[in-house]
């Protein structure tokens, strides 16, 4: 097919999954920002656009390059800042991955059978993360365009234009430098040097980055906290064994892709198509991958591993297509309904709001507090923890109208609200911050004593504890097994 054709097949192909991501999204365009778009890269990206500076001082700075910011700041000099223009942005940014996985499917299918390189954006686009990682403003979608863009590069053998996908990939998160790493390596062991000193190219922006980070922070990753949690801290062998467990649960057989799971090890034992140089690159990339975000980042969210889901989904579409028509046609629908049955089943156990629905929960809860506190605490100073208190203080998010008067507590462990001050707060507004439902995993006490002593983990102030300290219950709001509960103090007034 000529050139032009191509490239007009892909601009309609983009088009359509620009048109589907908007109007399956449309409901929570309006929707106020979640968690670390508020503590890190909305702020940043508002930072760059009305002072100009490069390194956040609205917010804590740390490691993560600017690559993001810059893409959101265009976006708001053409069209100003506001939530709907920012979800917009990033879902033509997830409308390019569909794309992208597309095409590297047609590049890796080979001589499967049928056309599987139809099903990995439709088990993309039926699935929980990728639904609310599509319109949030954080890295892990535009890491996985990248990710996948570069892949589809090099097995074209389009070096210099997977060269410079890589630089922006590094531009956008510093753990994307794994995909260049890989390919240099490859080149090295071919020996085919000039290829291997072109993959190193990416490395030369990010350490600019640092070297700039560092000149105005006096710390390489921007933060010593930051650093602790995210290297540190992670770095504990328990953690690192355990997170990496967790990875593979997620990938393997969270969700229902254990359907996919069996497929693939099926298919993978018969046929010989994942064991060819396309695939063995493809999977060291991933591996290498999921192996990096399995030993860094303190709070292993399951978004790290984005970048890794196009080609999981790549692999389980091929597979399905080794299957006889009827079981190909079951499976797959199986999985479909299961993976869009998942953005609103909770699992039993701990996870991350942001992997499914209940992160519009989360931030419709806070958004009913934030209009009680505006309501009826407008001059009083509330205490909560973080994301909340940024979410109180500036207007910017989706929150409030003006900001209030925040006392900020770590967390809400009895002893940290006794650790404040009697009088430095009127109001104690607590949240569900951990997923704790009634008869989960959390509820065994060989698990609590397990969280407590590898990862710090202590039960939320208690009501009772509350009226010791002379603050007693106004207002408890639910949904979905989320609360948000707002305390008063006795002789306040209210």
């Amino acid at each position: 097919m000529p050139f032009s054709r191509r490239l007009v097949s892909v601009a309609v192909l983009f088009l359509i999954s620009s048109a589907l991501l908007v109007a399956l999204h449309a409901p929570l365009l309006t929707l106020p920002f979640y968690w670390d778009e508020l503590g890190q890269f909305v702020p940043t990206a508002l930072d760059l656009l009305r002072t100009g500076a490069w390194v956040a001082h609205s917010t804590i700075p740390n490691v993560h390059p600017p690559g993001v910011e810059v893409y959101l700041v265009l976006w708001y000099k053409l069209f100003g800042f506001s939530i709907p223009i920012t979800r917009v942005a990033m879902l033509l940014v997830a409308s390019a991955g569909l794309v992208f996985t597309f095409l590297l499917a047609i590049e890796l299918s080979g001589e499967a059978p049928g056309m599987p390189a139809f099903l990995p954006p439709l088990f993309l686009l039926a699935s929980p993360l990728f639904y609310t990682q599509s319109m949030m403003a954080q890295l892990d979608m535009p890491a996985m365009v990248l990710t996948t863009l570069a892949l589809l590069l090099f097995l074209k053998q389009r070096w210099f234009t997977c060269a410079m996908s890589c630089v922006v990939l590094v531009l956008v998160k510093e753990t994307g430098l794994v995909v260049p790493a890989v390919f240099c390596v490859i080149f090295l062991l071919r020996r085919d040097w000039k290829r291997a000193v072109l993959f190193a190219l990416p490395a030369i922006p990010l350490a600019g980055w640092l070297l700039l980070l560092h000149a105005k922070t006096a710390y390489w990753l921007g933060d010593p906290g930051f650093a602790h949690y995210n290297v540190g801290y992670a770095l504990h062998p328990v953690r690192v064994f355990f997170s990496l467990l967790r990875r593979v649960y997620y990938l393997f057989f969270a969700e229902f892709r254990w359907i996919g799971t069996l497929v693939l090890i099926w298919a993978a034992r018969k046929y010989p198509l994942f064991r060819s140089e396309a695939w063995k690159i493809t999977l060291t990339v991933s591996i290498a991958t999921v192996v990096l975000v399995s030993i860094l980042g303190g709070a292993e969210l399951e978004r790290y591993l984005l970048p890794v889901l196009p080609v999981l989904y790549i692999a389980f579409g091929i597979a399905f297509a080794y299957l006889p028509s009827s079981a190909r046609l079951a499976a797959a629908a199986a999985l479909i309904v299961a993976l869009m049955g998942n953005l609103f089943w909770n699992p039993p156990y701990p996870f991350p709001y942001e992997n499914n629905y209940a992160m519009v929960d989360f931030v419709r809860l806070q958004r009913v507090a934030a209009q009680w506190a505006e309501t009826y605490a407008r001059r009083r100073p509330i205490a909560t923890a973080w994301p909340f208190t940024a979410a109180l203080r500036r207007p910017d998010y989706g929150y409030v109208s003006r900001p209030l008067h925040v006392v900020e507590t770590g967390d809400f462990h009895l002893s940290s609200i006794e650790a404040l001050p009697p009088r430095s707060f009127d109001v104690l507004i607590t949240y569900t911050r951990t997923w704790n439902p009634p008869g989960g995993a959390m509820t065994l006490p060989y698990v609590e004593r397990f969280l407590a002593r590898f990862y710090e983990w202590q039960p939320d102030i208690s009501n009772e504890e509350c009226e010791r300290l002379g603050l007693i219950q106004k207002a408890n709001v639910s949904r979905r097994g989320q609360s948000v509960t707002i305390y008063v103090r006795q002789d306040g007034g209210f």
